[in-house]
């Protein structure tokens, strides 16, 4: 996701973290599972923090991409489709180390196993409006002797 790399961040270590845990644990008969949702409508944002100062840089980028999150939350999948991919690894007699929640997480994940990275990143911009905004020209660096 554009502009969360720290949630992204937390994201991937929870990746790791459970892939290495999975390990560890299956001598013991316990696996660990990833659940693999897309958007979800929850209560998400209401738990966000602001930050204490905004770069003015960014107020375009925010304004474009807030809305379009908030076009895509609206047709989000529900918490059930999470709860089933939950329950159906909770039931596995061989459980899987990932399960994907819906069909855009499918479609993510095989664009992720089959298409080229340029492909799926083109239609992330596409579709969250990232190539749409027009950003300042970056400061040009001037040397003086």
């Amino acid at each position: 996701m554009p502009y969360g790399a720290l949630y992204a961040a937390t994201k991937h270590a929870i990746e790791g973290y459970s892939e290495s845990l999975d390990h560890e644990l299956r001598t013991r008969g316990i696996r660990v599972s990833v659940i693999e949702p897309a958007y979800t409508k929850t209560q998400f944002d209401a738990n966000l923090l602001e930050a204490d100062s905004k770069l003015d840089e960014y107020r375009d980028v925010r304004a474009v991409l807030g809305k379009t999150l908030k076009e895509v939350m609206a047709a989000a999948d529900e918490p059930s489709v999470v709860a089933d991919a939950v329950l159906k690894a909770a039931i596995a007699v061989r459980p899987k180390v990932r399960y994907t929640a819906g069909g855009l997480a499918s479609r993510l994940r095989w664009l992720r196993r089959f298409a080229p990275s340029s492909v799926l990143d083109a239609g992330i911009r596409k579709d969250l409006h990232l190539d749409t905004l027009i950003a300042s020209p970056p400061p040009t660096l001037v040397l003086e002797k």
